[in-house]
């Protein structure tokens, strides 16, 4: 971890759902730190990914239950906040990028108009400083002509220009912490590079710490400072993302085994064989 102290601190996180046939554990025993740097999280769908992320900006749905020993943003004891406290918190000091901007962007509102929602409230702030504000991150975003995508409703915006809006929309509030839930999964690969270099400039010009959510090992390795891997809601193994090829632990080396590689003459990829022993190992 970067930095001498943690700007976020997480120990024996659980999150559970209540559901008509079992209690369902989603999320067991999770303990990570992250300071002013680009943590990865990686696994499988269902591993727990975006649970532990949404859990940490209290966004469980009603039928989930979560406890922790440590759940610390800075001096905020998410843990025991009210959402009274995390209405300063959510959206202002932590933000969170969603997987796909075509549901979480507001179909009958004008992408400027959401994006100014996300500005703190200042009275003093006329109409059209706030425009300027819009306009002036839409551009941060690499968004050409950002006066005319000011304007549009966001079906009329790409995959890509969406997902820079999100960026955009989550950056207004000058956050501390960013959380991005697999930003780049519905973009096509030169789309994805795009983002993922608007991502890390305006990570590193403004001193951000990120917890960057995916599946994409290959991604996180080339993007990312340090890498959790998670299996059935817990966390297997850590590493830096420079050292991800030579990790340890069998599900890992299942994983990266499992990736096709341009050149290899391997005509079939493995097959992760899972130990029932990883669950509580």
């Amino acid at each position: 971890m970067s930095g001498t102290k943690p700007q976020l601190e997480v120990a024996d996180l659980h999150v559970r759902f209540r559901t008509p046939q079992r209690m369902v554990h989603a999320v067991r025993g999770v303990s990570f730190q992250v300071g002013r740097e680009k943590v990865g999280i990686v696994g499988e769908s269902g591993s727990g990914k975006s649970q532990t992320g949404r859990a940490l900006l209290k966004l469980t749905p009603p039928n989930g239950i979560v406890t922790a020993q440590t759940l610390r943003f800075q001096e905020v004891d998410i843990a025991a906040a009210s959402e009274r406290d995390m209405l300063k918190v959510r959206g202002r000091r932590i933000s969170m990028i969603m997987q796909d901007p075509k549901f979480a962007l507001d179909p009958v509102m004008r992408v400027g108009t959401q994006i100014a929602e996300a500005i703190p409230a200042d009275p003093k702030l006329s109409r059209g400083e706030r425009r300027d504000r819009v306009l002036a991150m839409l551009e941060a975003v690499h968004i050409r002509n950002p006066a005319r995508v000011h304007d549009l409703y966001p079906h009329e915006v790409s995959g890509g220009m969406g997902q820079r809006v999100m960026i955009a929309m989550m950056l207004m509030a000058d956050p501390e912490l960013l959380i991005a839930d697999e930003p780049t999964s519905a973009l096509d690969v030169t789309v994805r590079m795009q983002v993922l270099a608007i991502l890390d400039d305006l990570v590193t010009r403004r001193g951000l710490g990120l917890i960057f959510i995916s599946h994409d090992l290959n991604l996180v390795a080339t993007f990312c400072d340090r890498v959790l891997i998670m299996y059935a809601g817990r966390i297997v193994e850590e590493c830096a993302a420079a050292d991800l090829a030579d990790a340890s632990h069998p599900y890992t080396r299942g994983l990266l085994a499992s990736l096709p590689r341009i050149g290899s003459r391997h005509q079939k990829l493995a097959v992760l064989n899972r130990d029932p022993a990883w669950l509580n190992d």
